[in-house]
């Protein structure tokens, strides 16, 4: 099964087909789930790029809490058994989550009032990943698409209970506005998907355990693709109240995995979104696959000596059984997104569980690099696993392994002599070698709820650039207002300034093949990147200029197509010669 992807990439549909068939017959190897899609809202990080940046600068998007949330010197004490009081004043927080627009949804304004802005942000992060899948929410409409999301707070709900008349503020709306299957659900209503609907709650571990029930769905054929995720707000104080009684949270505001001065976590929050197609049906479609989830695992902890108390049994078990259903061993792991809490306790059990599984067996062996994103963005508690995910899929693209960030001294529990485990303190080449890369993810639920998933790096697209550039490149640009419209233009410009390495081709073909067109459009027809740029930044300063026009479409019914044939003589020598060259379908 080596390099799978590379040879799925040659194969012709039948054989292709056929291979499929075997790899369902085989009960002992998992069918490979193909990633093609992500979005984020994370600490510090809009977007996929601001993610990657502050990964590897090492930056902490960790905060005082806004006093949008609650007053933090109300709530604050530094002696953890005070009455109604929290020994920390930090978490990592996504700004704007107040923030919607409910018409872009078609959702009236009066209902958004009462919906959780976890739905709201995961109805964003979904439509975003669509996109960025290059799959057009509108095409996906009616197909037989899963949604499976991570999400367990519930603090929205507990906003109105401040006021004295709550109970007047109560209508239908509040009821599927905060229920939690309704966040899945509403993804599938709005996007009018009709594959399995699914909310999951395993605490931490949600967001991986959702991926896990997504890759199952897409391999007993219950979905032809699937968007999985997570999401997590910190609304208000009750939940870092308990967690701050349970010495769980860092009184100093800084995750700190695996060193000697971990003490707490840092509560993070965000949504996370990826889609999922079967391998070889995204490499058919020649998909941009970002990752290949060859194998996943779902176990508990059982009887320990606390409810919240981790197992390092339960942990090795469940990333054994992960390796299984990947046919993999665990040699060829080269990298490991572990839990990584920065907790005293449950770094060196998780620490323990990963040295009995990786010992050196040979001075040849290759490391294997553990980290832990919590130290950049906090424990985004459901969002966790799926944040370690995004990042694994980052690295795989930019083949480096990040430094662990806040590691100053390793924990003296934590003994790595005579394994292959390696804490990176700087920023390292990731090369498989002859071999693909593999890596690992964990997540684990503080109540016991294991989850890990094996993930191998995608093989090159097989696809050539075309190396004669069509003479001018058309740029549709599309949102539902024209203030929407102005601030997209303003963003794709930058992207054209921040990316000069990305093909302009490639990037009109996406908006023109990935995107949904929308009422609003703008379309710019340009023969060069500088053009391109100099159009886009007259659009958003109000200036007209040649090759670039804007105005309000209709989208309620498409216009039919008519072909027209000349008949004889109307041909001339080399008509077709441009076409030819730069055109590959023609």
């Amino acid at each position: 099964m080596t390099d799978l992807t590379q040879r799925l990439a040659g194969l012709s549909p039948a054989k292709r087909q056929l291979l499929e068939q075997k790899l369902r017959q085989n009960s002992n190897i998992a069918e490979p789930i193909a990633l093609v899609g992500m979005s984020c809202r994370l600490p510090g990080a809009k977007n996929l790029q601001e993610y990657w940046r502050l990964i590897t600068e090492g930056i902490e998007a960790v905060g005082e809490i806004p006093a949008s949330r609650w007053n933090a010197d109300e709530f604050y004490d530094s002696d953890y058994d005070a009455v109604g009081k929290m020994a920390t004043r930090w978490g990592g927080f996504v700004a704007d989550v107040d923030q919607f627009d409910p018409l872009f949804f078609g959702i009236a304004p009066r209902e958004a009032s009462k919906i959780d802005p976890q739905q709201r942000l995961l109805l964003e992060v979904g439509w975003e990943a669509m996109e960025h899948a290059c799959a057009a929410p509108d095409r996906m409409a009616g197909s037989k698409t899963g949604v499976y999301l991570g999400i367990g707070g519930t603090d929205y709900s507990k906003l109105p209970m401040e006021y004295e008349d709550y109970l007047q503020y109560i209508d239908a709306h509040a009821g599927t506005g905060n229920a939690l299957s309704i966040a899945a659900n509403r993804l599938s209503y709005i996007f009018d998907l009709r594959g399995p609907s699914v909310a999951v709650d395993t605490a931490c571990s949600s967001g991986l355990v959702a991926i896990h029930l997504a890759m199952q769905a897409l391999r007993n054929r219950e979905c032809d693709a699937a968007l999985a995720g997570a999401v997590n707000l910190i609304l208000t104080p009750e939940v870092t109240i308990a967690f701050s009684k349970a010495r769980m949270l860092s009184a100093d505001g800084h995750c700190r995995p695996f060193d000697a001065g971990a003490n707490g976590y840092v509560r993070g929050e965000g949504a996370a979104m990826l889609l999922f197609k079967r391998l070889t049906d995204a490499v058919a479609a020649e998909d941009n696959i970002w990752a290949v989830l060859r194998g996943s695992a779902v176990n508990q902890d059982g009887k320990t000596s606390g409810i919240t108390a981790p197992s390092s049994v339960a942990q090795q078990a469940v990333i054994q059984a992960a390796l299984a259903n990947a046919g993999m061993n665990v040699d060829r792991i080269s990298y490991l997104e572990a839990h990584g809490t920065g907790t005293p306790l449950g770094d060196p059990i998780e620490m323990e569980s990963l040295t009995a599984l990786f010992r050196r067996k040979s001075e040849e062996q290759s490391p294997c690099y553990v980290t832990s994103v919590k130290a950049n963005i906090g424990h985004t508690e459901t969002v966790s696993g799926v944040a370690g995910l995004i990042k694994v899929a980052l690295m795989m693209r930019h083949g480096v392994v990040p430094a662990q960030t806040n590691l100053r001294k390793v924990n003296p529990h934590i003994n790595l002599a005579g394994t292959r485990l390696v804490i990176p303190r700087e920023t390292t080449p990731w090369t498989g070698g002859k071999s693909t890369r593999v890596a690992g993810v964990s997540s684990f639920g503080f109540g016991g709820t294991n989850a890990h998933i094996v993930v191998e790096e995608a093989a090159a697209s097989k696809i050539e650039a075309n190396q004669s550039d069509r003479p001018f490149h058309v740029l549709p640009l599309s949102a539902k207002s024209k203030t929407a419209l102005v601030k997209l233009a303003g963003e794709c410009a930058d992207y054209l300034q921040a990316r000069p390495e990305d093909s302009l081709a490639d990037i009109c073909f996406t908006a023109a093949a990935g995107r949904s067109h929308l009422a609003h459009r703008l379309v710019a027809i340009a023969e060069t990147r500088e053009q391109l740029l100099g159009q886009l930044q007259a659009f958003v300063e109000g200036r007209n200029v040649p090759g670039l026009r804007s105005g309000l479409a209709s989208v309620t019914a498409r216009p039919s197509v008519a072909f027209l044939f000349t008949g004889q003589g109307s041909q001339y020598v080399g008509m077709g010669q441009a076409l030819y060259d730069s055109q590959p379908l023609f």
